[in-house]
Parts: structure tokens; sequence; C-alpha cells
């Protein structure tokens, strides 16, 4: 079943915890790329030093100033895009950041997407690669989540090894550095591994 507008429209440390387990579907040329969520980071709000919002409203950010359920896409590194969900309502500025899945459906061409990694622990285990893998990139900023091209669904995955850690490569936040703020399957070797020095949302 595909997750409703009313479950974004929550605070993301809630959507950012309750989006673990839950599958990430993206439809490109009429077949589905998806992967079961395993590591999600939340960005609470413009009060947050880490969220993007914290430096104010702006042409990159708009999306995040919008309705939950929505795609905020954007580039790090000059080269790599990351896949957040907006959350909470329109006005109030937060984001979950999609930084693992485990992949499940189409995985050839995920792993084709990628260029071709050996061991499918190397598909989609980080923000940057999921988004190589499902083919996410700028041109989804601000779709809707209730659409037809990207969604997430609730395949009733039962889950009861739910860990918390601090945030990774936010050195730079303040107080926020360490709020327990990712979620993650423990135990799943899709989990990232890779830890940037700089990063954050």
């Amino acid at each position: 079943m595909k997750l409703p507008r009313s479950f974004y429209s929550r605070p993301a440390i809630e959507v950012a915890s309750d989006l673990l387990g839950k599958v990430l579907v993206r439809r490109r040329n009429g077949r589905n790329l998806a992967g079961i969520v395993v590591e999600t980071e939340a960005y609470a709000g413009p009060y947050d030093l880490a969220c993007h919002a914290a430096k104010g409203r702006t042409g990159r950010t708009e999306v995040m100033f919008g309705p939950g359920g929505h795609a905020y896409v954007y580039m790090i590194y000059g080269f790599y895009f990351c896949l957040n969900v907006v959350t909470d309502c329109a006005g109030f500025p937060s984001a979950v950041l999609i930084r693992a899945v485990e992949p499940i459906e189409n995985v050839g061409i995920m792993r084709r997407l990628r260029g071709n990694p050996e061991r499918d622990i190397d598909i989609a285990s980080g923000p940057g690669k999921l988004c190589q893998a499902m083919a996410i990139d700028k041109q989804l900023n601000g779709e809707d989540l209730e659409g037809k091209i990207l969604w997430f669904e609730d395949r009733q995955l039962n889950l009861s090894n739910i860990a918390t850690s601090p945030r990774v490569g936010i050195d730079y936040a303040g107080e926020y550095r360490d709020k327990p703020w990712r979620f993650y399957l423990q135990g799943s070797p899709h989990v990232s591994r890779v830890r940037f020095k700089t990063g954050g949302q």
C-alpha cells in the first residue's frame, strides 16, 4: 500500500523512524526499482543547525517549506544526489534523508546503474549510491510522493532491530551534532559504511 500524505505530515523524527522497513519505489522505463529502507536521518526544522532550512528560505530549500510528502533532491560534492522526504506541514521546513536501502526489485538494473558492483550490499548502501541505483536526480526535486514516479509502500514487514545514533558528518551543528536522529536496522549489511568528513542533510 502506498503511503498517504498523512504519513509524512508529522515531525521528521517520527517519520524517519517509521520509514525503516518501508519500500522505496522508483518507476522508470515501465519497471519498478525498489528497495527496503534500512537507514534514515531526521532534519528537524529551522532550529536544527544541521538542517538546510537553518540558513533560511532559498531557491534550493524552497520545496522544504511546502507540505510534507514531496521529494527534496540536491547534489553534494558536485556529483552525488541525495533523496530527502519533506515532512511536517507547509511553512515548517523539515525533512528525512534516505541514507540506504536494500535492493529487492529489478536488482540487476539497479546494479548496472551503479556501475556493476560485485556485491548486492554495495548497490545502495549510502545516500549517493541509492540515488545512482534508482536513477534519482535533480529532475525529481519536488516530486509528489503520492504520484506515479517515486513513492513509498508499506508491505507490512516486521521489524524488531531499530537502532539510533548521531547523524553523519555534522560536526558543525553545535548542540545538534550529537542528537540521536539517525535511525537504522541493526545488523543489516545494507546500512552505509562510508563516513564523510562533511555532510549532513
